[in-house]
């Protein structure tokens, strides 16, 4: 791994942790709350591509798992990577390397539309169809509830969608995949 993909790595991680920053909305019916981290989770994969966008995503994780409170209300440590939280923060990495390889499929051709559906499908969709059931096995309720009691979060998530790709658009000519797709 170069120099400037592990700073690119530990910036995002970076960026993340301020996101965390931003209080969560907590819903009444189910304990993972809404936070504003899942858009860096995009940001991560779309504009770093598969590998150091899933880097960033770890590093995170690490991060979080050695104490510090780096999550979303100002948790860290243990007990969230095996609480009801825990399938949606370790789904982050997947969801990570999973936008970044569709970005880097559409790159030449890329447009908006295009990052939106990504995020839509990796970003959303995956990192809700893996944190609800572990949520619920966790919590030991049925995971059609669990699933269900998701569905919260698709708004907020697929707003987060458009905005990432947005940002993308118009960071696009410094981003790494850039360099490594277009060979610029």
């Amino acid at each position: 791994m170069k120099t400037k993909e592990m700073v690119y790595a530990a910036l995002f991680a970076a960026l993340i942790a301020v996101l965390g920053m931003i209080p969560p909305i907590p819903i009444g019916f189910i304990p993972v709350p809404i936070t504003l981290q899942t858009l860096g989770v995009m940001l991560a994969g779309g504009f770093l591509g598969k590998k150091t966008g899933a880097i960033s995503l770890i590093l995170f994780i690490v991060l979080v798992a050695l104490g510090l409170p780096i999550l979303s209300g100002g948790y860290g440590g243990l007990a969230p990577l095996v609480g009801p939280t825990a399938g949606y923060i370790f789904s982050w990495p997947i969801a990570a390397f999973l936008i970044g390889w569709g970005a880097e499929k559409v790159w030449p051709s890329l447009k908006t539309w295009k990052l939106i559906a990504v995020n839509v499908v990796f970003g959303v969709i995956l990192v809700n169809l893996i944190g609800a059931p572990v949520m619920s096995l966790i919590t030991n309720t049925p995971i059609w509830a669990g699933l269900t009691g998701s569905l919260v979060f698709l708004p907020g998530d697929l707003i987060k969608a458009v905005l990432a790709a947005v940002v993308i658009m118009q960071a696009r000519a410094i981003s790494p995949v850039e360099e490594k797709v277009l060979g610029a």
